[in-house]
C-alpha cells in the first residue's frame, strides 16, 4: 500500500501543478461569427488583441466560443467584427499605463431591474440623488427626432400616399369596370329590380372580389417573406428580419383593403344606377 503522506504530496504537486497551467494558460474570449469566418478562427484558438493598430502591449486570449451578435438595425452594412472579454480582462487590456488599477474612466452602466415597470421611478431617484449622472430608461427614444421615429414617420407617409394614390386607381378602373356592364345592369332595372336591390347585389360582388385580393395580397407576402429575408441577411451577413406578417399586420390590410375595394365599386355603380333603365339598355 502507497503511504498516506506519499498520497498527499502526489496531490499536492498535481494541484500545483494544475496551478501553474492555469496561470499560464491565456484568458478565454468570444467572438463574433462574422469575425470567425473572416479570420478563419476557431473555439481553441490564440489571438492576440491590442488597444491599437500597432499592436502595442497586446495580450494573448484563447477562443472559448463563437456567438451570433445581436442584430441592430442601425449598424445595418457594417460586418459586426467583436470580440466580448471578462471584465477584469477588459479594464488590464485597455487602461492606460497612467492609470492605478480601479481608477478606470466608466461612461454608461447599464442596470437590470427586477420589475422593468419600475424603470421610470428609479431613473428619477438616481437623477435625484446623484448630480451629474443622467439616468433614463433603456426604451426611451432619444428624442422625437431620433432616427427610428423619423423612420417610422417616413413609413407612414408613404404608407398614406400609397392607399391615396391606390383608392383613386381602384376608382377609376371600377367607373370604366361597371361603365362596360350598363347593358346588364339596364335589363336588371326594366324587368322590375330596384336600384337598391342592384345596388346591394355590386356590393355584394365588390366585397367578395375585395375578400379574395385581400386573400391573394396576404398569401403572396406570407410566401415572399422568407425569400425577402434569406436574399437580405445574405446580403448584408446578418440575422436581422427584414420583414414579418404577424396577425395584426394581416388584420389591419384586410380592414383597409376590403372597405376600400368595396366603396370603390359602390361609388362607380351609384352613379350608374342613377340613370334611367331605358337609358342604360339603349345601344
Amino acid at each position: 500500500m502507497t503511504p498516506a503522506w506519499l498520497s498527499r504530496v502526489a496531490l499536492a504537486v498535481l494541484l500545483s501543478a494544475a496551478m501553474a497551467a492555469a496561470q499560464d494558460a491565456p484568458p478565454e474570449v468570444l467572438i463574433s461569427r462574422q469575425l470567425a469566418a473572416e479570420q478563419g478562427l476557431t473555439v481553441g484558438s490564440i489571438v492576440q488583441l491590442a488597444v491599437d493598430a500597432e499592436g502595442t502591449r497586446a495580450r494573448s486570449f484563447r477562443v472559448a466560443g463563437i456567438y451570433e451578435p445581436t442584430p441592430d438595425p442601425a449598424r445595418l452594412g457594417a460586418a459586426p467584427r467583436e470580440v466580448r472579454l471578462h471584465l477584469p480582462d477588459l479594464l488590464d487590456l485597455t487602461r492606460p499605463p497612467d492609470v492605478p488599477a480601479g481608477a478606470e474612466y466608466i461612461g454608461n452602466i447599464n442596470v437590470a431591474l427586477v420589475d422593468p415597470a419600475d424603470a421610470a421611478a428609479f431613473s428619477r431617484d438616481v437623477n435625484a440623488r446623484m448630480p451629474g449622472v443622467i439616468a433614463r430608461p433603456s426604451t426611451e427614444a432619444a428624442g422625437s427626432a431620433g432616427p427610428f421615429r423619423v423612420l417610422e414617420r417616413f413609413h407612414l407617409a408613404i404608407a398614406v400616399v400609397t392607399i391615396v394614390a391606390a383608392t383613386v386607381f381602384l376608382l377609376a378602373l371600377t367607373i370604366m369596370l361597371v361603365d362596360e356592364r350598363r347593358e346588364t345592369v339596364g335589363i336588371l332595372r326594366l324587368i322590375g329590380l330596384p336600384a337598391r336591390r342592384v345596388l346591394v347585389q355590386v356590393l355584394i360582388e365588390g366585397l367578395i372580389v375585395a375578400g379574395a385580393g385581400a386573400a391573394f395580397g396576404l398569401v403572396l407576402a406570407l410566401l415572399s417573406e422568407g425569400l425577402i429575408n434569406a436574399f437580405f441577411q445574405w446580403r448584408y451577413d446578418t440575422a436581422l428580419v427584414f420583414v414579418r406578417i404577424t396577425r395584426d399586420v394581416a388584420l389591419t390590410s384586410a380592414a383597409i383593403a376590403v372597405p376600400l375595394g368595396a366603396s370603390a365599386t359602390v361609388l362607380a355603380s351609384w352613379a350608374l344606377l342613377r340613370r334611367s333603365g331605358l337609358r342604360l339598355a339603349r345601344r
